[in-house]
């Protein structure tokens, strides 16, 4: 979006001419400042970040545009920075992974709506989710760092609140990357399971051995996040390849193989198998698997402290992996809802996942088994990026002391630059979590589901805290590279909106009458997590934690009084 000198004074960010500090904390005019062009939206110049290479980048890979946003922040580098803008999104793309659980997830989203329903549903969650992404990515340009949303409502939220806020925000927002972790090493120990289905009908699928499935997904998710880091990158620029060789077969697969349902089923046969009194409650319900597609947006920000020039970077993948991703998945939902014959005989497939019957309507059994595998690899690669970010998040908050045992959580091994006994942590808690699943399948779901019910509340706090910043004091936002301009005030508020109607729709069950089985645990499980915070701020976090906050301002104070 080019535009000229006078719009640019009256709605964008003038980064060419803000002053910035220099090492000495001291607010001066540098040639790097000068050298930027203004950023609204995505739109930024090459030529200025080509500039900072790496000709100019430190030991840790930090160009000056990081360094002066860690200075700020008051965080010291310790993280390499080995992902570029191109491995960054096809990090993000990859752990999104949207079309793979259009195929994966989509059983809530057929039982209450069916064809239609889960067509209609993500079209506006897509719409609304992007409001919520595109707040969230320009706050990830005022702060980039592995924080995100705690480190976030910690700069932006009223001052008597800041630090209680923000602490509760680091529980329920690492929490939430906790289940997420535990849900993808869970699916693929199940897919597993269903590849023998396919070849042993007989065989019973029992819960422990999807539970002991997830060992091996966790040691190779802890193999590539320690010892194999530094080919992330360039590892998932490959797998990158295969996300769109895999749309693309899949997609020829069913408009050429498989038989087709009319147009009219498609779009417009609503379906409430949910047992719910009006269309419209079980619409409402059924959109929580949009919901799911489009989940984990903000990965790339839980990666920002390794990431080269992340206050463009960073917000620039956010947003650019949303709408390719998003677009990808309605592609295939559109492809999938033709080429399924039967909604009943999807949902009830003896394999648990509606695209297994999909595959069989259009291939032999070989032909299943390899496309199975094929999304196995693919929702692998997807739980190493997974696994990083989660790691991340919990490696930053520890670092502002947030949890018991934070100096050994916020550990970073200085060789390899990697904060080991985060990565660690997080792969033995999945596992711990799996193994709930032996006792009781519900007590799992239940803590899968706190996933999204406590990311989408994560959001709406954040955005919260930024739009209340932005309608009192918006001089002391932190300037963004990727700004949202003018219409920031109108774009935090639809996402707002957006994100605390979803997570009313979270609490719900999935379908009537509710049952031990069919009960919606998150409610029981947030609620639990929420106290957990409440007792641990009370009894260590409100004499240990400080909150980024008090670091940033500390910051400002003593550039102010240079």
């Amino acid at each position: 979006m080019s535009m000229s000198s006078e719009e640019n004074k009256s709605s964008a960010i003038r980064f060419g001419e803000r002053e910035v500090g220099d090492s000495d904390n001291r607010p001066t005019k540098t040639a790097a400042a000068a050298r930027h062009a203004q950023f609204e939206l995505g739109d930024y110049n090459d030529s200025a970040r080509d500039e900072e290479s790496d000709e100019t980048a430190d030991v840790y890979g930090s160009v000056p545009s990081d360094k002066r946003d860690m200075m700020r922040m008051g965080k010291e580098q310790e993280l390499r920075r080995v992902f570029r803008q191109v491995s960054l999104l096809s990090f993000t793309a990859i752990l999104m992974a949207t079309w793979e659980f259009v195929l994966m997830a989509c059983t809530q989203g057929l039982v209450d709506g069916g064809r239609a329903g889960l067509f209609w549903s993500y079209i506006w969650v897509m719409i609304g989710y992007g409001f919520i992404i595109a707040s969230l990515a320009e706050m990830s340009s005022m702060a980039p760092t592995c924080g995100g949303q705690y480190h976030w409502v910690s700069e932006f939220a009223p001052p008597n609140c800041q630090k209680f806020l923000s602490y509760i925000t680091g529980w329920v927002s690492t929490l939430s990357w906790q289940a997420g972790n535990a849900s993808g090493g869970f699916i693929c120990g199940t897919l597993i399971q269903s590849l023998i289905i396919i070849k042993n009908p007989d065989y019973a699928a029992p819960g422990w051995q999807g539970t002991l499935l997830v060992f091996p997904v966790m040691l190779v998710c802890v193999v590539f996040n320690i010892w194999l880091n530094h080919w992330l990158p360039s590892m998932q620029n490959a797998v990158m390849v295969l996300h769109v060789a895999g749309f693309l077969a899949i997609m020829v697969i069913f408009w050429v193989l498989s038989p087709h349902v009319p147009a009219r089923e498609v779009f417009l046969d609503f379906q409430n198998d949910g047992g719910w009194q009006t269309m419209g409650l079980a619409l409402m319900i059924g959109q929580i698997s949009a919901v799911g597609f489009l989940g984990a947006s903000d990965a790339a920000a839980h990666m920002s402290e390794e990431v080269k020039d992340a206050g463009l970077s960073v917000p620039r993948a956010m947003w650019w992996t949303y709408i390719v991703n998003g677009l990808l998945g309605l592609i295939m939902l559109v492809s999938f809802l033709f080429a399924m014959p039967s909604v009943e005989d999807a949902i009830n497939d003896v394999t648990g996942y509606p695209m297994m019957y999909a595959f069989q309507q259009a291939m032999p059994m070989n032909g299943t088994i390899v496309l199975t595998v094929l999304m196995m690899v693919l929702l692998m690669a997807g739980n190493i990026s997974y696994q990083a970010s989660t790691a991340r998040q919990t490696y930053a908050f520890a670092r502002d002391r947030g949890f018991p045992g934070s100096r050994w959580l916020g550990y970073v091994n200085p060789k390899l630059m990697i904060p080991v006994n985060a990565v660690i942590f997080s792969a033995v808690f999945t596992i711990i979590l799996s193994l709930i699943n032996i006792g009781s399948s519900a007590a799992f779901n239940a803590i899968i589901s706190l996933g999204a019910v406590a990311q989408m509340g994560t959001y709406a706090i954040s955005i919260t805290c930024v739009l209340y910043r932005r309608l009192t004091a918006p001089h002391l936002l932190p300037k963004a590279r990727w700004s949202l301009g003018r219409w920031g005030v109108v774009i935090n508020i639809v996402g707002l909106l957006f994100a605390w109607e979803v997570f009313f729709w979270c609490f719900w069950p999935n379908a009537q009458p509710v049952t031990v089985d069919n009960f919606n645990w998150a409610p029981v499980m947030f609620v639990a997590v929420v106290v957990g915070a409440l007792i641990t701020y009370y009894f260590q976090g409100r004499r240990v934690y400080t909150g980024p906050v008090a670091i940033v301002q500390g910051r400002q104070e003593e550039s102010l009084a240079g």
